[in-house]
C-alpha cells in the first residue's frame, strides 16, 4: 500500500476480520490470565490496527472505509457488553468467548479457499498468495500444538481447518506451479 500509495487492488475485509479476531483473542487470553495469548494478540491487534489506518490513509473511499471501521467498532462494543455485563460467570464467559473466537477463526481460515474454483478453472495459483500460505501452516500448527499442550479445545480446534485448508493450497501451488500453466515453451536464442 505504502510503496503503491494506493488500496486499488487490496480489500479491507481481511484486515478487519482479523483485527476482531485479535482482539477477541485478547480477550480471551485476559479471561485465562494467558500471557502467551495476551502478548501475541496484542502485537497482532496492534498491526491490524496499523494496516487498517495505512489503508484509510491511502483509500480514495474514505466514508466507506470509516463505515465498516465504526461497524466494527460497535461490534466490538456489543460483544464486550454481552461478555461482561450479561453474562456474569467468570466461566461460562470464558466458554462463549472462546466458541466465539473458535468459529471466527475457522472462518478466517477457511475464507481463502473461496478461490479454489478459481484456482481449478484457470488452472494457475497467482490469485493466492504463497508467503500467505506457508505463514498460515506455521501459525496454524504452531496454536494447534500450543492448544493441545493447555488441553484447550477452543485453540486447538480452530487451528486445525488452517492446517488443512493450507495443505490444500500447497498442493494447489504444487500442482498448479508456476510455467504449468503457459501453453507454450519459450524459445532459446
Amino acid at each position: 500500500m505504502i510503496t503503491a500509495k494506493s488500496v486499488e487492488n487490496i480489500q479491507l475485509l481481511p484486515f478487519l476480520a482479523t483485527d476482531a479476531n485479535n482482539l477477541g483473542w485478547l480477550g480471551y487470553g485476559c479471561l485465562k490470565q494467558d500471557r502467551t495469548l495476551i502478548v501475541v494478540n496484542s502485537i497482532g491487534a496492534a498491526l491490524q490496527s496499523l494496516y487498517i489506518l495505512v489503508y484509510f490513509y491511502y483509500s480514495t473511499t474514505k466514508r466507506e472505509v470509516l463505515l465498516k471501521v465504526l461497524g466494527l467498532l460497535a461490534l466490538l462494543a456489543a460483544g464486550y457488553g454481552f461478555f461482561t455485563c450479561l453474562t456474569p460467570d467468570e466461566d461460562t464467559r470464558q466458554s462463549y468467548l472462546g466458541l466465539f473466537c473458535s468459529t471466527f477463526t475457522i472462518a478466517m481460515y477457511v475464507s481463502p479457499l473461496a478461490d479454489l474454483a478459481k484456482v481449478i478453472r484457470s488452472r494457475s495459483t497467482r490469485c493466492l498468495s504463497f508467503p500467505l500460505t506457508v505463514t498460515t501452516f506455521l501459525a496454524s500448527s504452531s496454536w494447534t500444538l500450543y492448544g493441545l499442550q493447555l488441553s484447550d479445545l477452543y485453540i486447538m480446534v480452530p487451528n486445525v481447518p488452517g492446517i488443512v485448508t493450507s495443505v490444500v493450497r500447497l498442493w494447489l501451488f504444487w500442482r498448479y506451479a508456476p510455467g504449468r500453466d503457459k501453453p507454450y515453451r519459450p524459445l532459446h536464442a
